[in-house]
């Protein structure tokens, strides 16, 4: 077999081939590196004597579906120049690693399409081998991703799993990448993250965050010329919380079989925006009954589609104005859950006007978070955290289904 072979074929240079065995299950090239290309591994000197030899075999790329090993004895070099005994460094292979630099790059080509578990039975190894050729490869890539570029990002926590487990996650809003993902929710979550963003030097112009205490005191303590914004999301959706509540209430005290019977079992189409009702199904017109028969929630309501016109109006000046406008009616309204809400609004007031300094959300980040949790359910979870973090940092390279 010729050397450019070797070459081309499994990215062997200096090496020649002595024989090629078809031994069960595959095939097994033995070959022998050139005198001329050896170095000591620890000074680089190229006065060594050899030394005795140390039998290895790698796995490299497949012929023809058949699995193939190089076999090779490392030569043991005495250094003249250091006096040292040293391995020759084997060129195609990286050291303590029973694979070539060509199997591991043919595993991350058949990764981007193939399941962990796909991967190790079409090349016939373990998954073991498979999950840790990708957690070096993501470690090199992304153990610590670079923030000075970071001018827009949006904080949330996603749930993991059972026992309130949580992650923290930072998204870049202008790449869509993970920035930071940190265990656990809250302030002290972040804490490796603020200190990270001050020694990258960057500049973050504006934040988006959902309206947690723990949230507020974080960016005004290490972000504090930075835009904070309430997500609008996040304030629609704690509005629909308290509604869903309010109608259970109501539900509770309803007078008579009738009205229980209407106000059962209306809580998604009351959370539900209008546009989305479905006339095929009589969704408009139950709701209208519901909101017919009871003037409380008819009030609450229409006072929750209003609430999304906050953040449709033209200026920020003119959404001030709706904001108080919609507090005032929510207050004059006798209920005590507008009322309480209302109350709400105006302690964030400021943050949810922000949105019209820097129109930024957590959308995205809403969108991260759902590909994370379909990731964790198709591997049916993560033993290894470490491993789990690295592969929702890669997830904004992830152009197939999900499948890694």
């Amino acid at each position: 077999m010729s050397t450019s072979l070797l070459y081309h074929g499994w990215c062997l240079r200096g090496y020649r081939e002595l024989a090629i065995g078809f031994e069960a299950p595959g095939i097994h090239f033995r070959v022998e590196q050139k005198t001329d290309t050896f170095r000591c591994a620890h000074c680089g000197s190229t006065r060594v004597t050899k030394a005795g030899q140390v039998p290895r075999e790698f796995r490299t790329l497949p012929i023809g579906g058949k699995p193939v090993w190089i076999a090779l004895s490392i030569q043991r070099l005495l250094c003249a120049t250091c006096g040292k005994t040293r391995q020759a460094k084997v060129a195609f292979a990286q050291e303590a690693r029973s694979y070539t630099h060509a199997f591991e790059r043919y595993v991350l080509e058949l990764s981007s399409y193939m399941t962990i578990l796909d991967v190790a039975r079409h090349l016939g190894v373990g998954w073991d081998l498979v999950k840790d050729i990708q957690k070096r490869n993501l470690q090199r890539r992304f153990k610590k991703p670079k923030l000075k570029h970071l001018r827009h990002i949006a904080i949330d926590e996603i749930s993991i799993g059972r026992g309130h487990r949580y992650l923290t996650v930072v998204l870049d809003l202008d790449s869509g990448a993970v920035v930071f993902v940190g265990t656990g929710k809250g302030a002290d979550a972040l804490l490796p993250f603020w200190k990270r963003l001050r020694s990258s030097g960057a500049k973050i112009k504006a934040v988006a965050t959902d309206m947690s205490p723990a949230y507020i005191a974080a960016v005004r303590a290490h972000l504090s010329k930075a835009i904070h914004v309430f997500d609008r999301f996040h304030v629609v959706k704690l509005f629909n919380e308290k509604f869903s509540l309010f109608r259970q209430e109501l539900q509770r005290e309803a007078e008579g079989p009738l009205q229980k019977k209407v106000l059962k079992g209306t809580r998604w189409l009351l959370l539900k925006n209008p546009e989305n009702l479905d006339d095929e199904r009589n969704e408009r017109k139950r709701l209208e009954k519901a909101l017919a028969l009871n003037k409380p929630l008819a009030t609450v309501y229409y006072m929750k589609e209003d609430l999304r016109q906050i953040w449709d109006q033209n200026d920020k000046r003119a959404a001030g104005v709706f904001l108080n406008d919609w507090m005032a009616r929510a207050r004059s309204s006798g209920i005590r859950m507008l009322q309480q809400f209302a109350d709400t609004l105006g302690f964030h007031r400021s943050g949810i006007l922000a949105y019209y300094d820097c129109p930024i959300t957590t959308a995205a980040l809403e969108g991260t978070n759902n590909k994370i949790k379909t990731m964790q359910r198709q591997a049916y979870g993560f033993r290894d955290h470490e491993f789990f973090k690295l592969k929702i940092y890669a997830l904004h390279e992830t152009t197939y289904a999900l499948v890694g």
